[in-house]
């Protein structure tokens, strides 16, 4: 299974600020829509209860320590060990946020999809930390502001090499003109 990590952030890895996202830009919304769909996406109570409701066409897995809680459309388990073990048989599988979901996921994903907001903004979520040396960066489009974005932004993909992979040894960048 392809445990993979997608999230936007901006230039100083806010995710969020009071449950929702600091920016607005269409073209992520679709990518997220375009690569989750048909697929299981794993997020954390804080995260879900931002959404209006499940996300359609998704196997929606939510994760919380409060053993009460229930989330209509969505699975509930209560630790990142549990989520995956729920969803061992997919082919990839979805970590969509928050902060703390991505820092207990990242150890054991091998892909992230992530969106770089080329600003800064207040907030109260981050993207952890990764080492972005131990990833390969396989692709990287960039898209200027425009009528329906206020600030640039880049789609990238990094993959994490492991020999039993077959991942190219090279790195690869995309301008995406």
């Amino acid at each position: 299974m392809i445990v993979s990590l997608i999230a936007a952030m901006a230039e100083n890895r806010v995710i969020g600020s009071r449950g929702s996202l600091p920016w607005h830009l269409p073209k992520d919304m679709r990518r997220f829509k375009t690569l989750t769909t048909d697929h299981a996406v794993v997020m954390g109570r804080k995260t879900f209860e931002t959404l209006t409701q499940p996300l359609p066409q998704r196997r929606n897995i939510v994760i919380t320590s409060n053993r009460e809680y229930r989330a209509a459309g969505a699975e509930v388990v209560h630790g990142l060990d549990e989520a995956l073990a729920l969803v061992g048989h997919e082919e990839e599988v979805f970590v969509a946020g928050g902060g703390q979901v991505y820092r207990l996921a990242l150890p054991h994903a091998s892909r992230i999809y992530l969106t770089v907001v080329h600003a800064t903004y207040d907030g109260d979520a981050f993207f952890p930390e990764f080492p972005e040396g131990d990833w390969l960066l396989v692709s990287d489009h960039t898209f200027p502001t425009d009528e329906r974005h206020a600030v640039p932004f880049s789609f990238r993909e990094y993959h994490r090499p492991t020999p039993s992979r077959g991942v190219p040894v090279s790195k690869k960048k995309l301008d995406g003109s």
